[in-house]
């Protein structure tokens, strides 16, 4: 089975997979890229102030020929009315 590498790309820099996985499909590396990327994301919006953030980050894939797919993820957070807190939610 090939190994793929999913190398994070954000703002803040990138981060290299030097460990791969084993994946038997497209299918099953799109479906890890999604992952990672969502995983990615939602660390990035809970970290993120509350307003005026646009971010952009990628999921770049290579195998041991090089590149073989890149999945980009933006957000952007703008907060409408000013509110109290009031906890969580």
């Amino acid at each position: 089975m090939p190994r793929y590498y999913f190398d994070l790309h954000d703002e803040l820099g990138t981060a290299i997979d030097e460990e791969g996985l084993e994946l038997s499909s497209m299918r099953a590396v799109q479906g890890e890229a999604a992952k990672s990327v969502g995983d990615m994301a939602r660390d990035a919006i809970l970290s993120a102030p509350t307003t005026g953030v646009r971010r952009r980050m990628a999921i770049d894939v290579r195998d041991a020929g090089g590149p073989v797919m890149q999945v980009t993820f933006s957000f952007a957070i703008e907060t409408f009315n000013a509110r109290t807190p009031s906890g969580d939610h």
